[in-house]
């Protein structure tokens, strides 16, 4: 392998002396940068000639997949992204929905898959960093991280020791950083040995008159590099995030970023300093593509040009060439461009701030992101070309040949549980449902003190101090019921989400999406994606949710295995009187047990279905839009009105799964249940263990029972009383139906919760 030079290994070492100008570009260095034939003569033709290697390098990652949205924004034009409460949509560094008192929500979430299967502490721990500038970059203190993950099965080593990178990371720069994690969603499945997937999710709170954009307005102004210096580290990360994975991917580590979480808690200060002095035009982190990404699309914003001189510009290492310092991907850096006469305050209060800070550039009038480097131009493209002009591909899309095959499952071959008390056994020992406390004992969740629910309910609720408010949020999605049909995958992941939201008590008001797919110039693949962004979109406009902001990954596949199409989902919802805040588990013995919703055989795609039949098969549950809608009008009317003691919805492993986690989730003690099902026509499987959507467990003081269950078929949803909550052990009685006999399911609680809480851990810690 030749020597590693300007970060890429297809670049080699130049003679002693020799200028960095005198690469050929070649049809080799060409493919090398990921660019096409067709891409690489756009080029030519915007700028009239043949590009240096640096304006190569950067219209490489500028139109790369990462950045540049190629094959998804022709499709992501049909979300719903406007709404009375929103303040910021998509198209800035996050988004932002007005929460009242002149306060604002900001939130985004993002993916950083591909590096942290490279390298699973840096990457996940700078995707952490990444979110969080995305935030703060908008004026918002960040309050509140979760994170969304999806691994390989645990009964490989490679697996456990990439869980335990991913959480190390996550965990060291959150708590680095002073912001709590304060929950999240994970998820294991074999396809994603070979591409875990890293979504990170942060919210934070800004004043509503002080949202601070990206843009490089006023010719003239100050344009100022500050934060940490600049390295080789992450050169093409953007790049490697837009290509498919092989045997040798493990080499690219070169390519993944090295964070430093307490130089970004400076970082953080000082910009919320700068933002309090009234001294800013505009303000971007250097997140994927660098500081080609942050000059060229704050120009482009503004339709202004920069001037950029990378003379002065903090580095780390010598002999740094403009090609890597434009594409470097260091962490813990920001751009701003400063209103004129300002600079000195502004670099006065970096360097209390113990952050490195030069003036590199100024705004132009002319459009251009003219690069200098020694008293030397080296990169002359307009910035508009470089952020928005790139390639828009309406890829070829189509169902795949074995479709069919997916969602043909045959019941009259499937036998029906006979030992009711082992299948739940096995369910609740399965990792994706088993009790992730393994993993968020690892988190400061406390920390600034606005936790109310800490991980390990339906949502996590943080307060708003200075009001009466909190905010729930929550990530969702089931990849499995994306595989079998994308379009009603995706409308299934908003209504969990929503449904999530309500049974915490608060209304949905905004939602950020993480859309990881495969290979998109694959028509199969295209096919989940397109499918999948119409059922967001009619599932969101459906419940009046606007989709805010969000993020494309692309190419999660290796040697052409891709992974489950997961169209991650970050949804917040508010709540107006934090007292009213909700959550899952029982809280006193008598108390009646409520099924809210209908259960039909939905035993397509469930937990069930892959861990005690290994399939992972059929339909999807049925979903009706405007059921759903009237079950969270419901809920939010009785949890306000104060009668609910307890809210579960129903989702992985069924009804007897949730009324399980109702009894072994509670923080401090565990409490038992007596329930009667009756079976009529179903199969005792699908009762148990199918997962009928628009369903919630609640909880009621015995003498409110009644009253709760009548407003219930007021709203049009079934409802009924199905046990009561008490005792030690978990019950669960399935009486004879008109075809099938009875079954009954009758454990210790103490030994559900010992299943269900410790079963990561003992996995984690086997040889």
């Amino acid at each position: 392998m030749p020597p590693l030079r300007y970060g890429l290994p297809f670049l080699p070492a130049l003679p002693s002396g020799a200028s960095w100008q005198i690469f050929v570009i070649t049809k080799d260095l060409i493919a090398q940068h990921n660019l096409t034939d067709d891409e690489y003569q756009k080029i030519v033709g915007i700028l009239g000639r043949e590009p240096n290697i640096t304006e190569l390098g950067m219209f490489s990652v500028m139109w790369s997949e990462h950045c540049s949205y190629k094959s998804s924004r022709v499709h992501l034009k049909k979300l719903p992204t406007t709404g009375h409460r929103v303040v910021q949509g998509p198209g800035e560094n996050a988004g932002a929905v007005d929460i009242g008192d002149g306060l604002c929500a900001v939130f985004k979430m993002e993916s950083h898959n591909h590096p942290s299967f490279i390298e699973p502490y840096q990457g996940a721990a700078t995707g952490v960093g990444g979110i969080l500038r995305d935030i703060f970059t908008m004026g918002a203190r960040p309050i509140a991280l979760l994170n969304a993950l999806r691994f390989g099965g645990l009964d490989h080593a490679k697996n456990r020791r990439l869980v335990k990178g991913v959480v190390s990371g996550i965990a060291a720069y959150g708590n680095c950083m002073g912001v709590p994690t304060v929950g999240g969603e994970i998820a294991f499945n074999d396809i994603y040995s070979q591409n875990p997937l890293v979504n990170v999710f942060c919210l934070g709170i800004a004043h509503k008159d002080k949202i601070f954009l990206g843009t490089a307005a006023g010719v003239g102004n100050p344009v100022i590099y500050f934060g940490s210096k600049t390295g080789r580290d992450g050169i093409h990360g953007a790049t490697m995030a837009s290509d498919s994975f092989d045997d040798q991917s493990e080499q690219k580590r070169p390519t993944v970023q090295v964070g430093d979480p307490f130089t970004e808690k400076l970082l953080l200060e000082a910009c919320l300093e700068l933002m309090a002095g009234d001294l800013l035009v505009g303000i971007q982190d250097m997140g994927a593509a660098g500081l080609t990404s942050s000059s060229c699309e704050m120009a482009s914003r503004a339709g202004n040009g920069i001037d950029l001189d990378l003379t002065d510009l903090p580095r780390r290492e010598p002999g740094m060439t403009p090609y890597e310092v434009m594409l470097s991907e260091s962490q813990e850096r920001m751009l701003m461009v400063a209103q004129a006469g300002k600079e000195d305050e502004c670099i006065r209060i970096c360097k209390k701030w113990d952050l490195d800070v030069a003036v590199v550039g100024r705004v132009t009038g002319d459009g251009i992101l003219r690069v200098k480097d020694q008293g030397k131009v080296v990169a002359e493209i307009p910035a508009k070309s470089l952020a928005d002009d790139g390639p828009r591909y309406e890829r070829p899309y189509s169902p795949p040949a074995y479709q069919d095959l997916l969602t043909n499952l045959n019941y009259d071959a499937l036998p029906d549980v006979k030992d009711a008390d082992a299948a739940l056994l096995l369910l609740l020992e399965s990792p994706t449902i088993a009790s992730k406390r393994w993993v968020y004992e690892q988190y400061d969740h406390m920390v600034r003190t606005n936790t109310m629910v800490r991980p390990g309910s339906d949502a996590a609720v943080v307060r708003i101090k200075g009001t009466n408010k909190a905010l729930a949020m929550t990530v969702d999605c089931n990849s499995r019921y994306c595989l079998l049909h994308p379009y009603e995958g995706a409308r299934i992941a908003v209504a969990e989400a929503a449904r999530n939201l309500v049974c915490s008590g608060a209304e949905p008001i905004g939602l950020t999406d993480c859309l990881n797919f495969g290979n998109p110039e694959r028509p199969d693949i295209m096919w989940q994606f397109v499918l999948a962004i119409e059922g967001m979109k009619d599932a969101c406009e459906h419940f009046t949710i606007p989709i805010v902001s969000g993020n494309v990954s692309f190419y999660n596949e290796t040697n052409g295995l891709s992974i489950y199409p997961t169209p991650m989902l970050g949804m917040v919802g508010l709540i107006d009187s934090a007292d009213k805040t909700m959550t899952q588990w029982f809280k006193q013995d008598g108390d009646a047990i409520l099924l809210l919703g209908k259960t039909r055989e939905d035993l397509g795609g469930s937990e069930y279905l892959k861990v005690i039949h290994h399939r992972e098969q059929g339909s999807p549950p049925f979903l009706s839009l405007e059921t759903e809608k009237a079950l969270h009008d419901f809920i939010l009317n009785v949890i306000r009105e104060g009668v609910v003691q307890s809210a579960h919805d129903c989702s992985d492993g069924g009804l007897s799964v949730a009324l399980a986690e109702c009894c072994v989730s509670a923080p401090d003690a565990r409490r038992g249940a007596v329930v009667r099902l009756p079976l009529d026509t179903l199969r005792r499987d699908a009762l148990l263990f199918g997962e009928s959507q628009s369903r919630v467990v609640l909880s009621v003081k015995p003498e409110m029972a009644d009253q709760v269950l009548n407003r219930a078929w007021d709203f049009g949803i079934p409802a009924m009383k199905i046990g009561t909550v008490g005792g030690d052990r978990f019950v669960i009685n399935v009486e004879k139906g008109q075809w099938t006999e009875g079954c009954r399911i009758d454990l210790p609680v103490d030994q559900l919760h010992d299943l269900w809480a410790f079963s990561i851990e003992r996995t984690l810690n086997e040889a």
